[in-house]
């Protein structure tokens, strides 16, 4: 990538998303499976199916600029997976556990929701209407996964996990 256009960095970007939808869609599956809280599986499972919808949506946003579907790596990604890999190897208490797995995916929600954002800004600033409009509709989504999970943290009995080891 050159950088020196508004179009290299729109490119980019959606590469960079691609790469990530891809990579959380097989990431949902594990956390819906590690963890033991019925809402929190249910989010899981939910947003893998809705990961997928994504995916989808950003190929048609490849079409619609008419450039072939490519992913690029995002390291900021590669390190949340890392961070939970390491940390699932510590074996952690299972009500830990799941605390962990809902804040790692309030963390890459956060992520990709300023992704969306900006990418659908860039398309609307280049004129891909349509790109603009599918960006826009995975941005909702992110938003309501988000805001899914913040629900789920009010209700999380935190007196079942324990405060020192």
């Amino acid at each position: 990538m050159s950088g020196e256009t508004l179009n290299d960095l729109f490119l980019a970007g959606l590469k960079e998303m691609y790469y990530i939808e891809n990579e959380l869609f097989d990431a949902l599956d594990e956390l819906a499976t590690e963890v033991d809280h019925g809402d929190l599986q249910n989010a899981f499972e939910e947003h893998r199916s809705e990961t997928k919808d994504h995916v989808d949506r950003l190929e048609s946003v490849f079409d619609h600029i008419g450039v072939a579907a490519e992913q690029k790596q995002l390291y900021a990604l590669d390190g949340l997976i890392e961070d939970h890999d390491e940390f699932t190897d510590e074996n952690p208490e299972q009500e830990v556990l799941n605390l962990f797995d809902k804040a790692a995916a309030e963390k890459s929600e956060h992520l990709e929701i300023a992704a969306y954002g900006n990418l659908a800004f860039m398309a609307d600033k280049l004129g891909h209407d349509e790109a603009a409009d599918l960006l826009e509709e995975n941005l909702r989504e992110e938003e309501n996964a988000l805001d899914e999970l913040k629900s789920i943290s009010e209700q999380y009995d935190v007196e079942s996990v324990p405060t020192q080891s």
